[in-house]
């Protein structure tokens, strides 16, 4: 059975092998009717010496490792877009450093398909914001990840959702962000169960009426659009 290395109580590592029957692994060539992607987490790094609720210690051998086992099951990698990740994890920069090193990863193997969360979340929600501002924050990382070559995720936004007026305006944001993308984006509606200060995205506290808002902004940019992961339990 396979053994894992873990740190112990004491600051030390110590063996751990596992127990029970190893589910077979499925083996290529793969064939699926579609794209299936894993949101995968990273894989903290259990000495360093950080707060692990304010800074971010990442194990990037492990949690690379981890991609490349993800990849070969088959599935995509939703990268830097979990909530463990955004938001409530990693910064901007360090998720950015988490896409552009999984993309460097995805090039040394055949058929690995990544794509890599952006957001506003380097700017601090405010009912100040304009929607100048937030699409330049948009666009501020679509740029940096497109520089490294990578596909997006078009995640929901807490700055938007403080600043908004109603749907117009979201229609308005969407609109102009998904203009400017290189090619077709994932686009990502988290609930506000996950995340509190995404409550009335879309500009309602309905959940059907803003489904109704997140269609009409689809069809509109339906050429820009390959899919939508919705997160609302």
């Amino acid at each position: 059975m396979p053994t894992l290395t873990l740190p112990a109580a004491d600051g030390t590592l110590a063996p751990y092998t596992l127990v029970g029957t190893p589910v077979e692994r499925p083996k290529p060539p793969f064939h699926f009717s579609r794209t299936a992607f894993a949101a995968a987490h990273v894989v903290a790094d259990p000495l360093a010496d950080a707060n692990p609720w304010l800074d971010a210690a990442v194990d990037w051998e492990r949690t690379l490792a981890f991609r490349h086992s993800l990849w070969d099951l088959g599935l995509g990698v939703a990268e830097s877009m979990d909530t463990a990740q955004r938001g409530m994890g990693l910064d901007w920069e360090t998720a950015l450093e988490l896409g552009k090193r999984s993309i460097a990863e995805a090039r040394t193997r055949d058929g690995a398909v990544v794509f890599i969360g952006v957001g506003t979340d380097h700017v601090a929600p405010s009912p100040d914001l304009t929607i100048d501002d937030i699409v330049r924050a948009y666009e501020t990382q679509i740029e940096a990840v497109e520089a490294a070559g990578g596909r997006l995720i078009v995640m929901a936004s807490r700055a938007l959702a403080a600043a908004a007026r109603g749907p117009d305006d979201y229609a308005k944001v969407y609109g102009r962000v998904l203009e400017g993308v290189r090619e077709p984006v994932i686009l990502h509606w988290l609930g506000e169960m996950f995340d509190p200060a995404l409550a009335g995205y879309w500009g309602s506290g309905d959940h059907d009426a803003a489904m109704d808002v997140c269609l009409d902004v689809m069809a509109a940019n339906a050429a820009q659009i390959d899919g939508i992961k919705i997160s609302l339990l």
